[in-house]
């Protein structure tokens, strides 16, 4: 099928996000809202960014009218009768999505394509009612639309495999990768993905460090465009949390998906990020307010603040990857620090331990060495870029003050995490 119409259901985020790169690909649009005034307010909002777009020279004022004149508000549902494709983007809700796709049905002919944008719950469940479930498919797109070129082309148990074509062919159309997905709880995207929010929430929780630390270190560290807790934000705990326990509940309560107590009070709290100026983090005009937080330098609170203190360090290195230990010993090296080679330390040299899996304080028994020495140092960062540390429960100070310093050089100023007893 060639898709010229589609209609939009719920004109949020989401719905105006598809509908902009479908309107930018030269598809008649139609916007309906259930909320008075919802359809026609998204479609202000839109125009006003693509407006600003055009006066930074992204858009020509020619592509910026064209766009415009394929989006059309409506008010009465029943005038989506003639489109080719449906597209929902409501509430993460089942049963509320059961009760529309019904709804639509009883609307548009047996011909015209249905679409979830759902993110976690199965396309089947949703088509489950229907009358025609074999045209009932996903179609899950990302924040921010326009810029995540990813969707999930997700059939249901019945669904047809030319609604799966028409749709991943629509999504190229429209500037897109359709990447099939099987009726899983999650697809692909956010089903990878409880290891990356799900777990931050893990970590913060315990106070091994702040969300601000976390999503530096995971940014800078690590490599991702935005720290969980970002993105987070963006998305919006709203959207974020029920995908959470959806993912939890349909996998049988799978301790590794469990969601986390902060959200669901956040999401109570309404607390729910960008959208409303404060999430994890304070927003004025959709911007992040920067210096929110000044983390504490540990090297201005404790012993060996500069290069003199700590030009006479001894340092014992334990690694569990020998290209581990050869990278820090020609860090060492390279900055005229002593490097114990004994087999065991000396008492007062510090212990550096590049370890995998493991905390501080079970990795220094396991090297037989004395924890109150001890501080691990996390390897899979890229040392220029960035320096993550961890001591034990029992690491003295100085020894801290010690690490801190030693890979605060050079500008570099490391987080310091800390071990939480499981």
């Amino acid at each position: 099928m060639t898709v010229n119409t589609l209609a939009i259901i719920g004109t949020g985020i989401m719905g105006m996000g598809i509908a902009q790169i479908a309107a930018q690909a030269g598809i008649q649009v139609l916007l309906f809202d259930a909320k008075a005034g919802a359809a026609e307010q998204g479609r202000q909002s839109l125009q006003a960014t693509l407006e600003k777009l055009a006066a930074k020279g992204k858009f020509t004022d020619e592509q910026l009218q064209s766009t415009l004149a394929n989006l059309t508000v409506i008010e009465n549902i029943a005038k989506i009768a003639e489109v080719d494709v449906v597209i929902e983007a409501i509430i993460e809700n089942l049963e509320i999505k059961q009760q529309l796709f019904k709804q639509l049905e009883s609307i548009v002919p047996a011909e015209t394509i249905l679409a979830t944008n759902t993110s976690s719950l199965a396309v089947t469940a949703i088509a489950s009612d229907c009358e025609h479930p074999e045209r009932v498919a996903g179609f899950h797109f990302f924040n921010p639309v326009p810029l995540m070129k990813i969707v999930e082309v997700i059939p249901g148990i019945s669904t047809k495999p030319s609604v799966v074509e028409t749709l991943t062919t629509l999504a190229k159309r429209m500037g897109h990768l359709g990447v099939v997905a099987k009726d899983t709880p999650g697809f692909i995207v956010n089903h990878g993905g409880r290891a990356y929010g799900t777990e931050a929430l893990k970590i913060l929780g315990e106070g091994v460090a702040s969300f601000e630390d976390i999503d530096l270190i995971l940014r800078e560290g690590a490599g991702f465009r935005m720290g969980p807790f970002e993105l987070l934000d963006l998305t919006g705990i709203d959207v974020s949390h029920p995908v959470m326990e959806s993912v939890y509940n349909q996998y049988y309560s799978e301790p590794r998906y469990r969601p986390h107590p902060l959200t669901r009070q956040m999401l109570i709290g309404k607390k729910l990020g960008r959208k409303v100026g404060e999430g994890f983090y304070h927003y004025t005009e959709n911007k992040k307010q920067d210096g929110q937080k000044v983390t504490v330098d540990p090297s201005k609170q404790l012993p060996f603040k500069t290069d003199s203190d700590i030009s006479n360090l001894s340092v014992w290195i334990g690694a569990d990857l020998a290209e581990d230990k050869q990278q820090l010993v020609d860090y060492l090296s390279a900055n005229n620090i002593t490097i114990d080679d004994n087999d065991k330390p000396n008492s007062d040299s510090l212990i550096l331990l590049a370890i995998y899996g493991d905390d501080t304080t079970n990795a220094a028994i396991r090297y037989q060495v004395n924890p109150k020495q001890a501080v691990a140092i996390d390897m899979l960062a890229d040392l220029s870029k960035h320096r993550t540390l961890m001591p034990s429960i029992v690491t003295q100070d100085n020894f801290v003050a010690q690490a801190y310093a030693l890979f605060g050089r050079n500008n570099k100023f490391p987080r310091l995490t800390h071990q939480v007893q499981r």
